[in-house]
């Protein structure tokens, strides 16, 4: 297959630590160009990173005819407008979590349809130790799934992050809290119909620094989850059943192109001497995202998730936000 030439728009340090380590590793990506609002940092990303073309725009970046796919990890209040414009370019875009601020501005992501391809990067879905667990739960090996269970937790107090910065989506809703809700959707393979929130935010950021939520996907299955930007750091994913349960160590941050392992308990014994590990090869999931985004661009196979999907993920995230003011249980919205 010919490689897919990629470019990217913002130097963020999600992109430079991880994402475009993770994705020069494949035979099926060439990363052509990195964009900046500051010429002299796109140029000095692109050289640490070995990326030939450096722009001190992003418009600059969009009009390069040789780019095909755009790579997004703007702060949250700029993944709509630059994605749209990236397509308007005629380009394919695979944009940062959370889409949108809201389900209603990603909404705008529907016209996109039909001309180029829009996916939400959540690399955990593509990672083996996830699919593997969602293997094992379809398999039936813990029985019926009932509960998924994450806690993701990180202490950062930097006013200048924009993880703390409320206007532009700041907060560990958006942030973290987004791989829980995609937890729930991926292995309960079922949309929530409604939510609960206890959010308690910083009275200086006016980020949510710690919410806890519950998400019911009816017929007795739940998800309870705990995110936070000022605890210490931790991650746990619990998928428990009726006859067993599974943990993912590090469900988000797993190590990068190291082997992963998965705890399968068949509940014996509470102390836990029915638990076997399952290790699983080395893996780099953001170089498994950034492939098989660049399989379907070539239609080598189908989008495995796009923009409804995203759109889904964002009504959780709002009614969640929603119970936050009202206090009580808010429907997921649908359609």
């Amino acid at each position: 297959m010919k490689r897919v030439v990629w470019g990217i728009v913002s130097t963020a340090n999600i992109g430079r630590a991880r994402v475009l380590p993770g994705m020069k590793k494949s035979d099926l990506i060439e990363l052509r160009a990195i964009a900046s609002r500051d010429a002299g940092r796109a140029r000095a990303t692109a050289d640490a990173l070995g990326i030939p073309e450096a722009y001190g725009s992003y418009e600059a970046l969009l009009a390069d005819p040789e780019i095909e796919a755009i790579y997004n990890p703007l702060p949250n209040h700029l993944h709509v407008p630059l994605t749209l414009a990236a397509v308007a370019a005629g380009k394919h875009v695979l944009c940062e979590k959370p889409i949108a601020l809201t389900a209603d501005e990603a909404l705008a992501l529907r016209a996109t349809v039909g001309k180029a391809l829009v996916a939400e990067a959540f690399m955990v879905r593509f990672h083996p130790q996830w699919l593997r667990a969602r293997a094992l739960v379809q398999e039936g090996r813990i029985g019926a799934l009932r509960a998924v269970q994450m806690f993701f937790g990180y202490n950062n107090l930097d006013p200048a992050n924009v993880r703390n910065k409320a206007d532009i989506g700041g907060g560990g809703l958006y942030d973290i809290g987004c791989y829980a809700i995609v937890a729930g959707r991926f292995f309960f393979g079922a949309e929530p119909v409604r939510a609960i929130a206890l959010v308690d935010r910083d009275p200086a950021f006016g980020t949510d620094r710690l919410t806890s939520a519950l998400v019911d996907f009816g017929d007795g299955r739940r998800l309870d989850f705990t995110v936070s930007t000022q605890i210490a750091p931790h991650q746990r994913l619990q998928l428990c059943g009726s006859k067993g349960r599974i943990e993912i160590p590090i469900p988000v941050n797993a190590p990068q192109g190291a082997a992963t392992r998965i705890l399968i308990d068949d509940c014996s014994s509470l102390e836990g001497t029915g638990s076997v590990t399952e290790t699983l090869a080395p893996s780099d999931q953001y170089q498994l995202q950034g492939e098989a985004f660049s399989l379907a661009v070539r239609g080598e196979i189908e989008l495995p998730y796009g923009v409804e999907d995203a759109i889904a993920n964002m009504r959780v995230i709002d009614a969640l936000f929603r119970s936050e003011r009202s206090g009580g249980w808010e429907e997921v919205v649908r359609g």
